[in-house]
C-alpha cells in the first residue's frame, strides 16, 4: 500500500518550481519496506517488472512487490548472503535469477524459485558490480560478469563448472558494468569501456575529466542503455550519451577495426552531481541529482531533485524539475542515491539508505488534475479534447467558471458559457445563476441563447432584464429592442418598470414601456409614450402596426416631431382624408402651408389652390408668382387683394391682366416697377393699340424711356407712331443711333418679307409643275383592285367592255356602277377630285 496522504510522503513534499506543469508523480512505497527501513538502511536496488529486489548495508536481500509487501521465495528465507554491504544486484530479464556482489569479496548467483544452480564465488577481494547476462539460463552455458581490478567474464560448463575469461584490465576497481545484448559497457577509475562479446575486443575507452573539487573515484559512474545501441553515462557532473554504430566495411578490412564504434553524440555539463540516469522519451532523459550548494544555516545537503530533461548536442533544457523530501537527506552523500527504472513501463524508483519513491510519468487524468489546482483550466479542457478521461469538458468547465467568477473576470466567464455551452439548455440555466449571485447578468447577457428553438426559461431573461434595469438603464432599454418578447413575460418587466420608475431616467424608461406596449398590442399606450418623448419611432410603429385610424388627434404632434416624414405619411395613406387633416392644421398655418404645398403636388384636383394663395404670399412668396401662373383653381379678386395688400407688383401685373385690366397693370409695370423693358414685353404679349399708345405717351416726356422704347417696338408697330410724338428740340441721349437701330430693323424686316415672298413664289410655281405632271401620269390598276359600288373585281372579262373612273384618293369604280357617270366630278366615298 502506498502512503499518499502521510506529510512526509514525496506527493505532499515534492516540490515543482515556477508553477510548471510536473512530468511525474510520485508515491513513497511503505507496507513492510517501512519496517525493514527501520531497522537496515538501502545499499543498492534491482527493479523487475514483477518485483523489487533491495541490497542493505547488512548484507541482506530483500525481495518485495511494487508496493512494498514482502515476496517470499527461496532466497530470502535464507540467512545473510553477504557480511558485509551489498554493492550491487543484478536480474536476469526473466526475473528467475538474481546475482549480487559485496565488500565481502563473495558473488552469489541465486534462484528464486529453485536453489539447484545456485553459484558462490570467493574473490578475495572487493566487488563492486557483478551483471547477469540478460539471458541468463540454468544449468550449463549461463554467464555473468564481474568487476575488481579487471573485467572478467564466467561461464558455466558441464564438466570444468565455472569458466573465466578476462575480458580486460581496469585501470583501478570496476565500479559499474551494464549488459546488453552483445555490448557490456563499464567503468574504471578512469573512464569508461565499451565490450563486444561477439567480436572479443573493445570497442573504445571514453576518459572521462576529473572533477574541479574531489577525485573521479569519490563519484559513482551511473551507466544505462536506452536501446540495444544507446548508452547513457552519468557521472560527476557530466552527461554523455553513446551511439554504437558500424564502421565502413572498407575501413574494417583495411584497418583491421572492431566492426562497431562508440560515437558520443551528445555531451553536456549539468549544475548537480548525477546520482542515476534513465530514458524518458525520444531526446528525453530522467536525472537523479544531488545539489553542489549545502544548507546556507546548518551547511548540510539539499533535498535530491529529480529532473527531466531535453538534450541536444551540447546543452539541455529542463522541462521540470522536482525536490523530493526524501527522509534523512540532509544527512546523506551523492553515491548513497540509487536510481532505477522500467524503460517500458516509464516508471522510476528513487532509492535512499531510509526511503524508496517510485516516480509514475503524469497520465492524462493526472495532467488534468494537476493543471486545474493549478488554476490552468485552458490548459486542461484542451487535454481533455484531445485525450479524454474521466473528467468531462464540462465538469472542467464549471471549476473553470467558478475560478473565473471569483478572479471577477466576468467577461471571459461569459465567453466561457457560450463557447463550452452552446445552445445546452440545460447547462446555461444551472449556471447561470452563479452570474446573479455576482450581479453580473449583464457580462454573459451577450451570450445567452435567444434564438426560439433553444430559448431558456423566461425567469432567466428576466433576471437579466430586471439587473440592467437596476445598475444600467441604458443597457435594459438595447436588450428591450433586441430581444424578442417571446423570451421573457413582458408584463412582468413593465410592472417592473413601473415599480423602478425615478425621473432621472425617465425618458430611457418611457421609450422601454413604449416597445414593450407595442409587445402586449397596446398601441395606444405605445403611441402616446413616443409622443410624450417626440421619439421619431413613432412612425415605425405607426407603419408596422397599421396604427393609421388612432393617429387624427395626434397630426400635429406628429408634424412637429417631423414635418417632413408626418406629412408623407398623411399624403400616402388614403385612409387619412385630406380634409381631417386640413381642418387640424387650422391653427397651425405654417403646418397647413406645408402639407398643402406638399398635397399639391401628389394631387392633380387642385382641391386645395384658394387656400395655397394667402399661404404662398405668407411663408414662401417667391413660388407665389409660378403658382398663379400655373393654377386657375383660386378666386383671383381675393388672390389680387392679398397681393395688393402685400404690395406684390408683380403679382398684380398677372392678375390684371388675367383680369383683362391690361392697361392698369401696365400702369403698375411704369409706376410702380419701373420696368420698361417689362412694360414693352407686356405690350408685345397682348397686341393691344390702346396698350401702345399708353405706352408711348408715357414715354414722350421721359428720354431715357424714348430709347428704349424705340429700341423694342420695330415690327410691332409703326415707328412713325413713336418718332411723331417726338417735340422738335427734346433732347433724347442716343436718339440717332436708336432710330438708326430702328430703321435698320424695318429694313431688315421689310426684307426678310421680300425674301420670303420670293420663296413662296418660287415654291407655289414648282409644286404647280409637279402636280400637274403627276395628274398627267398613268395609274397602275391590277386584277387586285375591286369597284367601291358593286365590290366586284375592276377588271372582267366581258364582251361589252366597261371602262374604270378613278379619283385622287385612290378608290376606283367601274364607270356604270356611278349613279351619274357624266356629271361626278367628286368621289362618292371621300369627296375627292377625280383624276
Amino acid at each position: 500500500m502506498v502512503d499518499s496522504h502521510d506529510p512526509t510522503s514525496a506527493d505532499s513534499c515534492s516540490l515543482t518550481e515556477d508553477e510548471v506543469e510536473p512530468k511525474l508523480k510520485y508515491v513513497r512505497l511503505l507496507n513492510d519496506l517501512k519496517n525493514i527501513l527501520s531497522e537496515e538502511a538501502i545499499s543498492c536496488i534491482a527493479v523487475h517488472p514483477r518485483f523489487l529486489c533491495l541490497g542493505t548495508h547488512w548484507g541482506r536481500i530483500h525481495m518485495l512487490d511494487h508496493q512494498g509487501n514482502s515476496v517470499q521465495t527461496i532466497m530470502t528465507i535464507k540467512e545473510n548472503a553477504h557480511i558485509l554491504s551489498v554493492n550491487k544486484i543484478s536480474v536476469d530479464s526473466k526475473g528467475e535469477h538474481i546475482a549480487t556482489c559485496s565488500d565481502d569479496g563473495k558473488v552469489m548467483i541465486s534462484g528464486l524459485y529453485t536453489d539447484e544452480n545456485n553459484q558462490q564465488l570467493s574473490t578475495g577481494k572487493i566487488v563492486k558490480a557483478v551483471e547477469l547476462d540478460p539471458n541468463h539460463r540454468s544449468g550449463s552455458g549461463s554467464k555473468f560478469i564481474i568487476g575488481d581490478t579487471k573485467l572478467v567474464l564466467y561461464e558455466k560448463t558441464f564438466i570444468k563448472g565455472l569458466k573465466s575469461t578476462v575480458l580486460s584490465i581496469s585501470e583501478g576497481q570496476v565500479t559499474s558494468i551494464k549488459w546488453n545484448g552483445q555490448f557490456v559497457a563499464w567503468s574504471s577509475t578512469l573512464g569508461i569501456h565499451v565490450y563486444d562479446l561477439n567480436e572479443k575486443c573493445s570497442l573504445g575507452f571514453i576518459q572521462w575529466e576529473q572533477p574541479r573539487s574531489g577525485n573521479l573515484t569519490d563519484f559513482r559512474c551511473n551507466l544505462n542503455w536506452s536501446n540495444p545501441t544507446t548508452l547513457l553515462i552519468g557521472w560527476v557532473d557530466t552527461v554523455r550519451i553513446c551511439v554504437i554504430r558500424k564502421r565502413n566495411a572498407i575501413e574494417v578490412t583495411m584497418r583491421n577495426l572492431p566492426n562497431h564504434i562508440v560515437d558520443p553524440m551528445s555531451t553536456f555539463q549539468t549544475d548537480f552531481y548525477i546520482c542515476g540516469i534513465a530514458p524518458l522519451e525520444s531526446n528525453q532523459l530522467v536525472v537523479l541529482g544531488f545539489s553542489k550548494d549545502r544548507d546556507s544555516e546548518t551547511n548540510k545537503a539539499l533535498r535530491p531533485i529529480l529532473c527531466v530533461l531535453q538534450y541536444n548536442a551540447t546543452d539541455y533544457v529542463e522541462i521540470c524539475t522536482d525536490s523530493l523530501s526524501m527522509r534523512g537527506y540532509e544527512e546523506y552523500k551523492c553515491d548513497d542515491y540509487h536510481l532505477d527504472c522500467l524503460i517500458e513501463e516509464n516508471q522510476y524508483f528513487i532509492v535512499s539508505p531510509k526511503d524508496v519513491v517510485v516516480a509514475n510519468l503524469y497520465e492524462t487524468d493526472d495532467r488534468i488534475q494537476w493543471l486545474i489546482e493549478h488554476g490552468k483550466f485552458e490548459q486542461a479542457m484542451e487535454v481533455i479534447t484531445k485525450h479524454g478521461g474521466k473528467y468531462s469538458l464540462i465538469t472542467v468547465a464549471r471549476l473553470y467558471l467558478d475560478h473565473l467568477l471569483s478572479q471577477q473576470q466576468f467577461d471571459e466567464a461569459a465567453k466561457l458559457c457560450t463557447r463550452v455551452f452552446g445552445t445546452d439548455k440545460q447547462l446555461w440555466e444551472e449556471e447561470v445563476y452563479k452570474f446573479v449571485k455576482v450581479k453580473q447578468l449583464r457580462s454573459v447577457s451577450g451570450y445567452i441563447p435567444v434564438a426560439e428553438a433553444n430559448k431558456l426559461n423566461p425567469h432567466v431573461y428576466e433576471m437579466v432584464l430586471y439587473e440592467y434595469l437596476q445598475l444600467d438603464p441604458d443597457g435594459f432599454l438595447r436588450l428591450v429592442k433586441e430581444w424578442p418578447p417571446s423570451l421573457y413575460n413582458t408584463k412582468a418587466v413593465i410592472n417592473a418598470i413601473n415599480d423602478h420608475f425615478n425621473k432621472k431616467d425617465a425618458n430611457i424608461l418611457l421609450e422601454a414601456l413604449a416597445i414593450l406596449y407595442s409587445h402586449e398590442r397596446e398601441y395606444d399606450r405605445a403611441l402616446t409614450m413616443y409622443l410624450k418623448l417626440q421619439h421619431k419611432d413613432v412612425f415605425e410603429l405607426i407603419a408596422t402596426h397599421d396604427l393609421y385610424g388612432m393617429i387624427k388627434d395626434t397630426i400635429v404632434q406628429l408634424i412637429e416631431l417631423d414635418s417632413d416624414r408626418a406629412i408623407a405619411m398623411l399624403l400616402r395613406q388614403k385612409s387619412i382624408p385630406a380634409d381631417d387633416v386640413v381642418r387640424e392644421l387650422e391653427h397651425h398655418e405654417q403646418y397647413l402651408f406645408r402639407y398643402l404645398d406638399a398635397y399639391d403636388k401628389s394631387d392633380t384636383s387642385y382641391k386645395f389652390h384658394g387656400r395655397l394663395v394667402p399661404l404662398y404670399a405668407r411663408y414662401e412668396p417667391d413660388k407665389l408668382l409660378p403658382f398663379l401662373r400655373r393654377s386657375n383653381n383660386y378666386p383671383i379678386q381675393e388672390a389680387y387683394d392679398i397681393c395688393r395688400q402685400l404690395l406684390f407688383y408683380p403679382e398684380m401685373v398677372y392678375l390684371l391682366a388675367k383680369m383683362g385690366s391690361t392697361r392698369e397693370a401696365l400702369a403698375i409695370i411704369l409706376h410702380n416697377l419701373g420696368d420698361v423693358p417689362m412694360a414693352i414685353e407686356f405690350c408685345k404679349e397682348h397686341d393691344d393699340a390702346d396698350l401702345w399708345d399708353d405706352l408711348i405717351n408715357e414715354s414722350v416726356d421721359k428720354p431715357h424711356v424714348m430709347t428704349k422704347l424705340l429700341d423694342g417696338i420695330a415690327g410691332f408697330i409703326n415707328p412713325e407712331l413713336v418718332v411723331d410724338r417726338i417735340q422738335p428740340g427734346q433732347q433724347i441721349e442716343g436718339l440717332k443711333s436708336s432710330i438708326i437701330k430702328m430703321l435698320c430693323g424695318y429694313s431688315l424686316q421689310v426684307a426678310i418679307q421680300e425674301g420670303c415672298n420670293q420663296i413662296l413664289a418660287s415654291d407655289y410655281f414648282s409644286m404647280h409643275e409637279r402636280l400637274v405632271q403627276l395628274q398627267q401620269g398613268a395609274l397602275h390598276v391590277s386584277t387586285d383592285h375591286t369597284c367601291g359600288v358593286c365590290r366586284r373585281d375592276l377588271i372582267v372579262k366581258d364582251n361589252m367592255k366597261t371602262d374604270i373612273v378613278m379619283f385622287n384618293c385612290r378608290h376606283y369604280f367601274h364607270e356604270n356602277c356611278l349613279p351619274d357617270k357624266y356629271n361626278i366630278e367628286f368621289c362618292i366615298v371621300c369627296k375627292s377630285k377625280k383624276q
